[in-house]
């Protein structure tokens, strides 16, 4: 099986005036394509600093990091953009939809980037795939909660990433709809065949992965797989 992701020696420190804080020290773990990992930890352990370090949204301090097989530190930030664009999605527990665009025109995004010409006919697949095939044309003001989030998973499906990062994808919604999200990124990505990398606080979720990855104060404590 071939690796996604491999971390080495990661370590992130943030300099502030004269002061340092190291926020990761020492991470290393591998992921293979298929693979579904949770991110586990308290408040302020590094999961979602790790989690954007992986998709290549910020630099490490040392080590390194392969995603698809590229070393991202090698990268310029246009070439980590194509990475991205044509491998990576992600789903946030703020939804980060465009506010002035509609939903139809949310999931257009990654498909514009890559020049899709049956663009508009995926999207609308997503939509009809996500239950919202009747709210095309909604702005994200004029969406629930829950239906903002199903917007931003049809989004990180749009481009079929070979990888899916999701930082706290039901932290923002009530027991009932986190639950019809939670069943749909897990169905979504087994239909796709994608790697999933979630970060969560919700040890009911992350057991539902393969494996979960346990930080505490910027170290990785635990990394086991789940007994289904």
């Amino acid at each position: 099986m071939q690796e996604i992701l491999k971390v080495e020696n990661l370590q992130k420190v943030y300099s502030n005036g004269s002061k340092e804080l190291t926020v990761l020290e020492n991470i290393n773990f591998t992921i293979n394509e298929g693979e579904s990992v949770s991110i586990i930890g308290t408040s302020g352990s590094g999961k979602t600093t790790l989690l954007g370090l992986c998709a290549g949204l910020d630099n490490v301090s040392s080590g390194s990091i392969h995603l698809c097989q590229k070393e991202l530190n090698n990268l310029s930030e246009d070439q980590r953009a194509d990475v991205r664009n044509y491998n990576v999605g992600f789903v946030f527990q703020n939804f980060q939809l465009i506010p002035t665009l509609t939903a139809m025109e949310n999931i257009l995004i990654p498909l514009e980037l890559q020049g899709k010409s049956d663009r508009t006919e995926v999207a609308m697949q997503l939509l009809e795939r996500v239950g919202l095939a009747d709210r095309a044309n909604h702005y994200p003001n004029q969406l629930s909660g829950g239906e903002q989030q199903r917007i931003s998973i049809a989004r990180a499906f749009s481009n079929q990433p070979k990888i899916l990062f999701a930082d706290e994808p039901t932290g923002n919604l009530d027991e009932a709809t986190g639950a019809k999200i939670e069943k749909l990124i897990f169905d979504l990505n087994k239909e796709q065949n994608t790697t999933l990398v979630l970060v969560t606080h919700d040890l009911e979720l992350a057991k539902k992965t393969d494996r979960v990855i346990k930080l505490k104060g910027g170290k990785i404590i635990e990394d086991l797989t789940t007994v289904k």
